[in-house]
């Protein structure tokens, strides 16, 4: 049994913290609470979008089935809120839109593009048109001088339409209306009265 001298002399052992190591403590704890704080207000900052779930196509009509809710944070991007999709559900495309995309208002009839997407009638004869030509088809149409044009050749004067309806006559294509730009509606609607416009279907490969 040791004495009270020998008891004196063996070494004590402290019970006082680090002062680095509280201040380490804390600043976890407050990091940690800055961090959740920070995902709350991202949470809160989220705005509902629209987001298109299948291909549509220039000038042709989304409709409210190709429309899906996304939420996103919100970055000021001018993207159309999910609040107006029956708003967007009743317009057109103004471009090619993939599965997937959040719609920017420019995508949709109105939005900041060169021209609108206005529909023409076209009056056909036999050999102008695809004999299978289908409503919400993308098309070409094409301006076919005739003979009195001398050696001028055709000329596309729409890279993309859309096939709005169409009537058949005896089995070909004989009334068309097609959704275009305003841009080119004037030149097209001038070779449709005069029956110099020719439609050309865009079609993948078999």
């Amino acid at each position: 049994m040791l004495t009270g001298a020998a008891s004196r002399g063996l070494p004590q052992w402290s019970r006082r913290r680090s002062p680095g190591l509280a201040a380490l403590a804390v600043l976890l704890v407050l990091g940690g609470a800055l961090a959740t704080a920070l995902l709350v207000m991202r949470a809160e900052e989220r705005t509902s979008v629209i987001r298109v779930t299948g291909r549509v196509v220039t000038g042709q009509p989304f409709g409210l089935g190709a429309l899906q809710e996304a939420r996103i944070a919100d970055d000021g991007a001018a993207y159309w809120p999910w609040s107006q999709r029956d708003q967007v559900a009743r317009g057109v495309a103004t471009v090619t839109v993939l599965p997937g995309t959040l719609l920017t208002r420019p995508m949709v009839a109105g939005g900041a593009v060169a021209g609108r997407p206005v529909r023409v009638g076209l009056s056909l004869r036999p050999g102008q048109a695809p004999y299978d030509l289908q409503r919400g088809e993308r098309v070409q149409l094409i301006h076919v001088p005739g003979r009195r044009n001398g050696s001028d050749g055709p000329v596309v004067v729409a890279e993309e339409a859309v096939i709005d309806s169409v009537s058949y006559r005896s089995g070909s294509a004989d009334q068309a209306t097609v959704i275009v730009d305003s841009v080119v509606a004037p030149m097209v609607a001038a070779h449709a009265v005069s029956g110099e416009i020719a439609i050309a279907a865009i079609r993948a490969q078999p």
